[in-house]
């Protein structure tokens, strides 16, 4: 599982991102989420942004815990999923939630509902700030 904590590196459009996923399990499954987190360079020096799109399990809305792979989230009833440690899917969710970034410019940490980002990504949906902003 250890490989799984690492931070990768995403180029889009010239633009450096890191991401990496990260999970929080807790006893009562409705307080697990999954969280889908990119960082540009000089994050950590206080130059750079970052955007977590989180994913907390709801009605139809399914987050690994133990029976999916590390990193699965799942849609019901028709079973779409993607895999967060996969690099497409990483990429296609950095796209839908980018506008999220435009819409709070002043923000240097931006957590958005990783969900809508999800919907977009699965039904090939073109990503709008309204949506990627909830």
């Amino acid at each position: 599982m250890r490989k799984h904590r690492r931070l990768r590196r995403l180029v889009v459009d010239g633009n450096v991102w890191h991401w990496t996923v990260r999970q929080r399990v807790r006893p009562d499954y409705a307080d697990c989420r999954l969280t889908l987190t990119f960082f540009t360079d000089g994050y950590r020096s206080g130059t750079g942004r970052r955007l977590s799109l989180v994913f907390a399990p709801g009605p139809h809305r399914i987050v690994s815990h133990t029976y999916f792979e590390a990193g699965t989230v799942m849609r019901l009833p028709d079973r779409s999923d993607l895999n967060l440690h996969e690099p497409g899917s990483a990429r296609r969710l950095l796209e839908a939630a980018a506008p999220a970034l435009d819409l709070r410019p002043a923000d240097r940490n931006v957590d958005v509902d990783g969900w809508p980002c999800f919907d977009q990504v699965v039904d090939g949906l073109q990503p709008s700030p309204a949506s990627a902003s909830r």
